[in-house]
């Protein structure tokens, strides 16, 4: 019997993760899943009693507003970074096993080739600074751990870009979108199942890239989402990255490397446009409304 914790389990990869974990047979009472509002993990002393009795920890806990953590870099370092270091010192002192979540923007995104997991990490923006201090503090803290970097989220339980491409496709008639940022569209339910398979093959503890196989732009899969609902996809227009300025910089180039698990022998997650395809009757509840003229 095998115990679980799940922190951040409000959001769109702890709510995925139980169903996972539920579907792969495990019984929920051995399922902790805890919400921001249960467990704060920038305080210790709440972090080790939620951990104390678990096997395995998985912190799918983080502050992801990428813009607002360029005026609050305090606040996401106190979650990113002291949090991840509050639950690595949590699982070594009980013996868990640690998966923690990381993020394809501890890289700088000027690569021309996928980035392999021993990449050396280069953040420009606030939050990837945060989330690669949460990375050394975990390897520091807990050998026995996971670091698992995905990219491009979305599911069905929280805001994300394809609930938002939909909303927009029942606003507006044509949409533009950037062509010039290219990373791996990732259904967080493949996240998910990558997960429960690391921790059920005792995979071998370092960094992992669980992105979905294949590449392309925000432009390219906006018009895959209209496609899958039956919309015309030449209804979205490419633009560039310079047209929308953002606070954080945005990578250019996120496109992960999985030499992990190949050489691990462990499956890789699926063709972004197979997952999108199976995704999108849970991730777009209804068709969007045609825009009004």
């Amino acid at each position: 019997m095998t115990r679980w914790l799940v922190t951040g389990a409000g959001g769109m990869l702890g709510l995925d993760l139980q169903v996972v974990l539920a579907l792969a047979g495990v019984d929920l009472k051995d399922v902790t899943a805890l919400k921001r509002a249960d467990l704060d993990i920038t305080r210790a002393s709440e972090v080790r009693d939620a951990v104390r009795g678990h096997d395995v920890v998985v912190n799918c806990a983080a502050y992801t507003a990428v813009d607002d953590a360029e005026s609050h870099e305090g606040q996401a370092f106190s979650v990113n970074a002291v949090g991840a270091a509050n639950v690595a010192g949590a699982c070594r002192e009980t013996g868990a096993r640690l998966v923690h979540v990381s993020t394809d923007y501890v890289f700088a995104g000027d690569a021309t080739d996928p980035y392999a997991e021993d990449a050396p990490l280069a953040p420009r923006s606030a939050y990837g600074r945060t989330k690669a201090a949460g990375e050394w503090a975990v390897r520091a803290t807990c050998p026995e751990s996971w670091i698992v970097r995905t990219a491009w989220l979305y599911g069905a339980g929280g805001p994300n870009f394809v609930k938002t491409m939909a909303r927009l496709a029942g606003q507006h008639e044509t949409l533009t979108v950037v062509d010039d940022q290219r990373g791996q569209p990732t259904w967080t339910m493949d996240v998910a199942e990558a997960i429960v398979r690391l921790v059920g093959a005792s995979a071998p503890f370092g960094v992992w890239h669980a992105t979905s196989e294949g590449e392309t732009t925000w432009f390219d899969f906006t018009r895959q989402i209209f496609a899958g609902l039956g919309l015309d996809p030449q209804r979205v227009q490419p633009t560039t990255t310079d047209k929308f300025p953002r606070p954080a910089p945005r990578p250019a180039y996120s496109v992960l490397g999985h030499d992990a698990w190949r050489m691990a022998r462990i499956p890789l997650l699926p063709q972004w446009q197979e997952s999108l395809a199976k995704a999108l009757p849970d991730v777009v509840e209804q068709m969007p409304p045609s825009p009004v003229g």
